[in-house]
């Protein structure tokens, strides 16, 4: 799911979008505009969510507020406490909760890539050293964060293995999951074998109150090692009989909860405006069709966006107006933390030759420059602005109307 040092920046209860389950906006463009008023009236927050990391019941309680609200939270991929902390001081700025997702090689980087990785061991340690990090700081910030992780096809499902062993410690000790959700993209399988092998993960997750994210179709482009350049265009868009019958199949699971990613002509990556064909309708088709189905309101599904980058604001707008409460958001944060970086560096350059000797004089020490905090910080202020601007797009902007 994916967004330049450009602005860098219901029908049903709390479970509506999750089967049975017993676990149960609006805008500003930049840092300086969070306190603006909102377009639209915000809903209390259920009591249940709170500053800090959510899961189970509050998770659940939350995603539901942000469909009924019409926002989506943006869910954006980390690959060190820089990046994550970006994330926190911009939901802290913008006034809403945000999603911070590790991916198997953000993990593997986290815990160092020199580390030994044999059996996904940097990647399982990275990501939970990530998580624990996280876990300590985020209320400090006083937003809602979701720990969330990012696709994980089948070859890498020992990755996720690990991870669901420290979720269940954890909950063994505290009552709760470490991680807030899973993501499972198996959309390469055949959709019986995607959906049944979740089907099984979704049966250990409901045990510790986690949500389970999968995917329907293929998202295009690479990411983070999944390569799907080359995809026959036909899989970019999932049919309405797949939601429904992934739906039904989780759904048997006792106290299932779950989002969907399905496709609909998403690529992940940087593209030209028009060289991709977006068609949120298929969400809206496939809620009808759910519907219909169950006898149900409307909007029973919760459904996630992946590959972002450069869509069009209608776009966008009118897939929340389909259930969209999460958006993946990868692509631009990282071209904003760079730009952040070069234009430090293009700034201070004359200060960044030498550790002594500066347009002010051959003497002068230029350590306050050339210190690693200087630049890092640069990058993640370029990250928060463009998180700012995405909170923007999604009616993420002054929704925290805590109860």
């Amino acid at each position: 799911m994916k967004f330049s040092l450009a602005l860098l920046a219901c029908l049903f209860g709390p479970a509506d979008a999750f089967a049975p389950s017993v676990f149960g906006a609006r805008r500003a463009s930049s840092l300086s505009m969070s306190t603006e008023a909102p377009a639209k009236t915000i809903t209390k927050l259920p009591a249940s969510v709170k500053p800090g990391v959510v899961t189970g019941p509050a998770l659940l309680d939350l995603l539901a507020h942000a469909k009924e609200n019409k926002y989506a939270i943006p869910g954006v991929n980390i690959v060190g406490t820089n990046s994550i902390n970006s994330c926190m001081e911009a939901a802290a700025k913008y006034g809403g909760p945000i999603m911070v997702t590790f991916s198997k090689g953000g993990g593997q980087f986290i815990a160092g890539k020199s580390a030994n990785n044999d059996n996904d061991a940097a990647s399982i340690a990275g990501s939970i050293a990530g998580a624990k990090h996280v876990r300590e700081v985020a209320e400090l910030y006083g937003v809602p964060v979701v720990l969330h992780t990012d696709h994980c096809q089948k070859a890498w499902l020992p990755w996720i293995d690990g991870l669901m062993d420290a979720n269940e410690k954890y909950f063994a000790e505290h009552g709760e999951p470490l991680f807030s959700s899973h993501m499972l993209d198996l959309s390469e399988e055949s959709l019986e074998e995607n959906i049944g092998i979740c089907r099984t993960y979704m049966e250990r997750m409901a045990k510790v109150n986690m949500l389970l994210e999968f995917e329907l179709g293929i998202t295009g482009g690479e990411e983070d090692g999944v390569d799907n350049t080359d995809v026959d265009s036909s899989r970019l868009y999932t049919q309405p009989e797949e939601v429904y019958y992934a739906y039904e199949q989780l759904s048997s699971v006792p106290n299932a909860a779950f989002t969907c990613a399905a496709s609909f002509g998403n690529v992940h990556g940087v593209y030209a405006p028009g060289n991709v064909d977006l068609q949120p309708v298929i969400l809206h088709n496939s809620q009808k069709y759910i519907s219909e189905k169950l006898g149900s309101g409307p909007l029973p599904m919760f459904f996630v966006f992946h590959g972002g980058s450069g869509s069009a604001q209608e776009d966008i707008r009118y897939a929340i107006e389909a259930g969209v409460i999460k958006m993946n958001i990868d692509t631009d944060t990282q071209w904003a933390y760079w730009d952040g970086l070069r234009a430090y560096e293009a700034e201070h350059r004359d200060y960044l030759q030498a550790q002594i000797g500066n347009p002010e004089g051959p003497e002068k020490p230029n350590k306050k420059y050339y210190d690693p905090r200087m630049a890092l910080r640069a990058g993640e202020e370029a990250m928060a602005a463009r998180l700012c601007k995405a909170a923007e797009d999604l009616n993420c902007v002054n929704v925290l109307n805590w109860a």
